[in-house]
């Protein structure tokens, strides 16, 4: 099988710096895995590589989609898996790197996907649109507490904003009497597709949280609010799914009057911290065998220690 480095870990962990650092050492490329980062014009608050690390090291699935077409795991899967053939067909290692599991599962293994038009079964389309009106009137956050409740597994694997998701695997669990996270399961019992070397960082919570509260105020910073008005004003409007993000969804709030300036600011770190506890959670229950790297020090040694300790492994 062909070698893969994979780098996944919270929000906020300083993947995308080790990713740059590994790929320096290893004569490797880096793949994104992550759902925002892939549109276009949508550059702080997803916290995309600098132009500077893109310069020094090819980045790859990022900027590929505008923020009002449609996009899916499926069509990840195919196009980060051609990428990844190209890097390896020049010679190169590629890095998977971020922390969407789902898009990173779709590379490592043989998940087959339901195409968005069509059901698990016949009548689940009808289902799928009652929970889909459901988050219309009440919140995406209801149905995403039905899903945990329903389904624990199933609910940490899946974005809270992500209605559409969220509809499907409620819908599919009230037709069909099964969990959806066992489906799930069962398109991932095969070996995956890559030698690879799963890398989860690890980060004390105290830490992270404050990465992530500082972050998010750097984001402020450096003109977050002018980003999503800038998007706004070219007529993405804050229903779209990308626009539902982190921080975009937030400050949206902010510039249609419905929040201050320090609540939305309050808010993306809040909701941040809250999905790094996701991503987390998923990283743990998900890839129970994976190397577990402790972030401490500059990046260049982490990524020093994992070349060292891994190469050997490939």
């Amino acid at each position: 099988m062909k070698k893969l480095f994979i780098i996944a870990g919270p929000t906020a962990s300083g993947k995308t710096a080790i990713a740059v650092e590994l790929a320096k050492l290893t004569g490797g490329e880096v793949v994104s895995a992550d759902s925002m980062q892939i549109y276009t014009g949508m550059d702080i608050g997803t916290a995309k590589p600098t132009a500077e690390e893109q310069g020094v090291i090819p980045h790859h699935m990022i900027d590929i989609v505008k923020p009002d077409k449609p996009y899916s795991a499926a069509l990840y899967q195919q196009q980060a898996r051609a990428v990844i053939a190209d890097i390896h067909a020049r010679g190169r290692m590629p890095i998977l790197c971020g922390g969407t599991g789902f898009y990173i599962n779709a590379v490592l293994y043989d998940v087959e996907f339901v195409k968005d038009e069509e059901a698990v079964h016949p009548e689940d389309m009808t289902t799928r649109d009652y929970y889909v009106n459901l988050a219309k009137k009440h919140g995406p956050k209801k149905l995403h507490t039905m899903l945990h409740e329903a389904d624990p597994a199933a609910a940490m694997a899946v974005h809270p904003n992500n209605i559409k998701r969220v509809s499907r695997a409620l819908s599919y669990i009230q037709t069909t009497g099964q969990l959806f996270s066992e489906y799930n399961t069962a398109q991932k019992g095969q070996p995956p597709v890559y030698n690879a070397v799963f890398c989860r960082l690890s980060v004390d919570r105290p830490v992270l949280y404050q990465r992530i509260n500082t972050r998010a105020q750097a984001m402020f910073d450096t003109g977050l609010v002018e980003e999503v008005a800038g998007l706004m004003a070219q007529g993405y409007h804050p229903g779209l799914t990308s626009m539902q993000g982190i921080g975009y969804k937030e400050v949206a709030q902010y510039i249609q009057g419905h929040s201050t300036l320090d609540e939305a600011i309050e808010a993306v770190q809040q909701n941040s911290r809250r999905y790094a506890k996701r991503q987390e959670t998923w990283l743990r229950n998900q890839n129970p065998n994976a190397l577990v790297i402790p972030v401490e020090g500059p990046a260049s040694e982490i990524a020093s220690k994992i070349s060292a300790t891994n190469l050997a492994m490939l």
